[in-house]
């Protein structure tokens, strides 16, 4: 995900241990299901070096036959991802999910109202009520408050249900973060929106005005619909019925329109 912003600058939030986000790689964790070209075990033992022993990484399960990897993990999708990549095989997350209980999945896809260039720096996280992009980011309501509360900090018991914090964006702008929640519910913001915003949220303990409401975190920089997705072993698909382009080959294209039809019948090579 790709920041941007204009003339604005940041510093590093000082957190208070309350605060301070929690990450426990041995509670923090849950599986996921990636579909990786591999034909034969030596494919499965280069992916399981990559892998096992590495921080934050519990247990590893693969499938040559299913071309299938399964990860329990305390890491970000894409940290998991580029360590199966290391290995110069193609992977392509399928599924997310506990294999105790079935939370449920969604996945939201983010653009802003202009080009989105990187800007490092904390960015407030928020659930939205509506999912409208009529305006842009404008019309997908205000932060999702079921209960009516004051705006506050993921950690607050008083606060908005939407009201996920900061991420933090690196020196070239993309974040890649993991977060956990213990009041929002999947089933109960699909359909809504997920928005980040232009500045650092502060979690309702500003000063300003806003603070109590939106936590001064600026303009909405960037939105998206938040759309039910594959848990654990939910998705078999290999190839998009509609257009024949199979899911190796649908990192490289756009999601719709020019460029996305199948123009060529060869699987792309499983290296990369």
């Amino acid at each position: 995900m790709r920041l941007s912003s204009a003339k604005r600058r940041y510093t590093t939030p000082k957190w208070t241990r309350a605060q301070r986000p929690r990450f426990d790689s041995n509670k923090f964790t849950f599986s996921l299901e990636f579909a990786v070209q591999m034909t034969c075990e030596s494919c499965a033992n280069k992916i399981r070096a990559a892998l096992e022993g590495k921080p934050g990484v519990k247990s590893v399960s693969i499938d040559v036959g299913k071309e299938e990897v399964l990860v329990e993990s305390a890491l970000t999708t894409a940290e998991v991802q580029a360590l199966i990549e290391s290995t110069g095989r193609r992977a392509v997350l399928k599924g997310i999910g506990s294999t105790e209980q079935d939370l449920g999945a969604a996945v939201a896809m983010l653009s802003g109202m202009g080009p989105i260039q990187g800007v490092p720096g904390p960015h407030g996280l928020h659930v939205h009520t509506l999912g409208d992009l009529t305006q842009d980011c404008l019309s997908c309501g205000e932060h999702y408050n079921p209960f009516g509360r004051r705006h506050g900090g993921p950690g607050d018991s008083e606060r908005h249900v939407g009201d996920l914090g900061n991420v933090f964006a690196g020196p070239d702008g993309r974040a890649s973060f993991r977060l956990e929640d213990s009041q929002i519910k999947v089933w109960d913001v699909i359909g809504r929106s997920l928005v980040v915003d232009a500045g650092e949220d502060d979690l309702g303990r500003g000063g300003h005005p806003l603070s109590s409401q939106t936590g001064n975190s600026g303009e909405r920089l960037a939105c998206g619909i938040i759309a039910r997705s594959a848990g654990l072993f939910q998705n078999p698909k290999k190839i998009c019925a509609c257009d024949g382009v199979t899911l190796w080959e649908e990192r490289d294209r756009p999601i719709a329109g020019k460029g996305r039809n199948k123009t060529s019948t060869e699987t792309p090579a499983a290296h990369l």
